[in-house]
């Protein structure tokens, strides 16, 4: 029996793990409770209506869903006063990123992003064949958009602006990305990545979807998974011209969004006054967290997102083993510091006290 492996492309040696935040602990059995504090999901439960809509369509298992998720397209049209042939549908935000990577890069073609920013995207640059171009945030951890567009190249396909910035939460203002999409060359698409939106309080931070609306080579891509809480359902959209909402049609998934995803997505999408309370209460408990970091000695960016940012170096991985002992589980990028996700009030509490101690022995 032959020992030689199958041949599989040499570019996937260079993929970069992806690395999902640590499931939270229950307490059962006598053990300590441990809040999850690593993926930036949504504490609150599903939305009003929105289990029981679930609940409904797991009755029809046994069936495809709708390949063309029409109902969720409408709802989503009409929310965001788009026409229906500017929507697509995705396995999330990320799943529609790898969507236009497809549509995009041939191989050597260069993907355009901040670094850090969303670990997602050298992940699907690097599977879609195409060459990683990561430029620098700034000392205040914010995109640098002079930077970026003197990085374009003629092999430049894809550009992404993650806003607010996964995981520093900062934001680009209107005016600067205005002036930035003003450089970019009208072939090369633009992707404003908003999956944190909702928790957007900053008037100088631009809605992608009124950019959109006169810039053919913009998309922006939104995703349920964070301030609806259907993180475990997977799906999101984009909304963008049509030859490009073709396009990510053409390269997603056949039947990729199940049926409990798009009914739940309707189902949310009509609860948004009850979203807006419960994003207000998480909005509330950032500026409480902010202020309180910052009265420990913190340096700590402004955050758009229902997140904070501490840049520790190398004292990372200790902070993040001194947060698990306590009982709260934190993103650590090794290196280079952590990501906290605002979650309850009595998870943050520990992560503050936590924080607390910590920065005494710093």
């Amino acid at each position: 029996m032959s020992e030689t492996s199958p041949r599989l492309r040499a570019e996937l040696d260079a993929i970069p793990a992806y690395k999902p935040g640590r499931n939270a602990e229950s307490g059962e059995g006598g053990g300590p409770v441990v809040y999850k504090l690593s993926s930036n999901e949504n504490p609150y439960p599903p939305l009003p209506g929105v289990m029981e809509k679930a609940v409904a369509a797991a009755g029809s298992f046994n069936r495809y869903p709708d390949y063309g998720c029409d109902a969720l397209m409408r709802e989503i049209a009409e929310r965001f006063g788009v026409p229906v042939d500017h929507v697509a549908t995705g396995v999330g935000s990320v799943g529609l990123s790898q969507q236009l990577v497809t549509a995009t890069v041939t191989p050597g073609d260069e993907v355009l992003y901040a670094w850090r920013s969303f670990e997602g995207y050298p992940v699907v640059t690097t599977v879609g064949g195409g060459t990683s171009v990561m430029v620098p945030l700034t000392p205040e951890e914010k995109h640098d958009l002079d930077a970026m567009a003197d990085a374009i190249t003629d092999r430049t396909r894809l550009i992404f602006v993650c806003n607010p910035n996964n995981p520093t939460g900062t934001v680009v203002t209107r005016a600067d990305l205005e002036r930035f999409l003003d450089r970019v060359p009208s072939d090369i698409l633009v992707v404003i990545d908003e999956a944190y939106v909702e928790f957007v309080r900053d008037p100088e931070t631009p809605n992608g979807i009124d950019l959109y609306r006169d810039r053919p080579n913009v998309c922006v891509l939104r995703t349920f998974s964070k301030a609806y809480g259907l993180a475990g359902l997977r799906v999101g959209f984009a909304i963008a011209h049509p030859p490009v909402a073709a396009a990510l049609r053409k390269t997603a998934v056949p039947f990729g969004v199940n049926q409990l995803a798009q009914d739940a997505a309707v189902a949310s999408l009509r609860s948004e006054d009850e979203l807006l309370g419960r994003v207000g209460s998480l909005v509330t408990e950032r500026a409480r967290v902010l202020e309180a970091l910052r009265g420990q000695g913190w340096t700590v960016p402004d955050t758009q997102a229902n997140f904070v940012w501490l840049r520790l170096g190398d004292r990372t991985a200790d902070f993040a083993a001194a947060c698990e002992q306590a009982g709260v589980i934190v993103r650590p990028y090794p290196g280079e510091g952590v990501r906290v996700t605002i979650g309850e009030t009595e998870a943050n509490d520990i992560f503050l006290k936590t924080a607390e101690a910590f920065h005494k022995e710093l």
